[in-house]
């Protein structure tokens, strides 16, 4: 498929997804909003595809926020259909997708950047990223899961700080306040997170699968994450990776998982 903002790599069952607005320092406008779903749509329905990894074009960005002028004279009922739309389409998505989504944040992630990158499974950071919701200092909030995601990650006395002041923290600090798992050299970011990548598909990707919804029942009002982990793990017992997985360790071999 053929997009305008964003580029897309697969080698070795990894999409790599990459936006690429770097005049614009990655902003997420519609239409870049738009093609990302897409993108994630085509993943999925691609058995080629086992993990996604997102990035951003260049070293200066991740994602540097939402594209300000799309929206600068927007009412108040347009503002709630922006929000809600941008969360069923893109971030509620990403963050609900079933194959590992991982987030090479290079740069900055600011507002719906860090929101995007929150939205991923997890995230790796190169040591000159810089985050932040500065959404306050144009008198909004975040309005794509930030409030919600944000203290889930750093716990609630940062997340009010961070919002509040909308400052910027480093990769560092990130680290310190597990927004991120992992800082390192920007070189080395992609490369990185294809490692990880390379563990993870060592696994069965049904089971990891599983594990991704029974994790992500935790935050859901009104879910009771171990119903959900009790079912999915009573659903291994039906596939033929837990044949395959079983049968690999009584017999003292690797697995060779079929992803069935």
């Amino acid at each position: 498929m053929s997009y305008n903002n964003i580029l897309e790599e697969l080698e070795e069952n990894i999409l790599t997804i990459t936006i690429d607005r770097p005049k614009k320092l990655n902003a997420l406008n519609r239409e870049t909003i738009q093609e990302l779903h897409d993108a994630f749509k085509a993943a999925k329905d691609n058995d080629e595809v086992k993990i996604v990894i997102i990035t951003g074009s260049g070293e200066k960005a991740f994602v540097a926020g939402a594209d300000i002028n799309e929206f600068a004279d927007y009412s108040p009922k347009e503002g709630k259909g922006l929000a809600a739309d941008g969360q069923k389409k893109l971030f509620n998505y990403v963050a609900n997708f079933p194959k590992p989504v991982i987030a090479a944040v290079n740069g900055f992630a600011l507002g719906g950047g860090l929101e995007l990158a929150m939205a991923a499974h997890f995230r790796i950071a190169s040591d000159n990223a810089k985050m932040g919701l500065p959404e306050v200092s144009l008198g909004v909030i975040p309005g794509y899961g930030g409030t919600q995601r944000l203290p889930q990650l750093v716990g609630k006395g940062r997340a009010m700080e961070m919002i509040m002041t909308a400052g910027m923290i480093d990769a560092n600090q990130a680290l310190q306040y597990n927004l991120v798992n992992h800082v390192v050299e920007l070189d080395d970011l992609l490369e990185f997170a294809e490692g990880i990548a390379a563990k993870i598909m060592k696994n069965s990707m049904v089971a990891v699968g599983a594990a991704i919804r029974a994790i992500n029942a935790n935050y859901e009002d009104g879910v009771n994450g171990f119903d959900v982990e009790i079912n999915e793990f009573g659903r291994s017992f039906g596939t033929d990776d837990f044949k395959e997985g079983t049968s690999a360790f009584l017999n003292k071999r690797k697995a060779d998982f079929p992803n069935k």
